[in-house]
């Protein structure tokens, strides 16, 4: 059965923290290319997210995870072929230098450095939760054009983007 376009692709990611450092991954493929992301991908038939979460990590940094926290999930909407269902977790890793990854370079950036470097728009709220040790429900509309029109908190009920 082909997927129809527009339903929600299921994906899991993993914010790799070090102390003040995140391992990032730059994209080097759509979406999101040139972009720092967090490692991830998505669920493969049959496959919870936590599973996803570990195996995602294991397979674009080589690091195999003992574990990782839930922090919360993004959804992102949009008219095109680009929607998603995240759950995003967070891992706290001993630093070690970045492997090599065939869906980008990966990096590490420091805290200090995360607004500087292009991420996608959701990013910064997932990061700032995190900090805060805030639990998240991210729900992202966008247009035509993949501008971001909107960006609800939804435990909170607080609109971050947009009306």
């Amino acid at each position: 059965m082909k997927m129809p376009v527009g339903l929600k692709k299921l994906a899991s990611m993993c914010v790799l923290r070090h102390q003040d450092q995140y391992l990032l991954l730059k994209r080097g493929k759509e979406p999101n290319k040139g972009m720092y992301v967090p490692v991830g991908g998505k669920l493969e038939p049959y496959e919870n997210q936590y599973d996803a979460c570990l195996r995602e990590t294991q397979e674009e940094t080589g690091i195999q995870l003992a574990s990782a926290k839930f922090c919360g999930t993004l959804i992102e909407t949009s008219p095109t072929k680009y929607n998603w269902m995240c759950y995003i977790y967070l891992a706290e890793i001993d630093f070690r230098p970045p492997a090599f990854c065939d869906e980008g370079e990966l990096e590490w950036i420091p805290l200090d450095q995360l607004l500087k470097v292009p991420t996608p728009p959701t990013d910064f709220a997932i990061y700032q939760y995190i900090l805060e040790n805030k639990p998240f429900a991210f729900s992202a509309d966008y247009n035509e054009e993949m501008t971001m029109t909107k960006l609800v908190e939804e435990i909170e009920g607080k609109i971050l983007v947009g009306g």
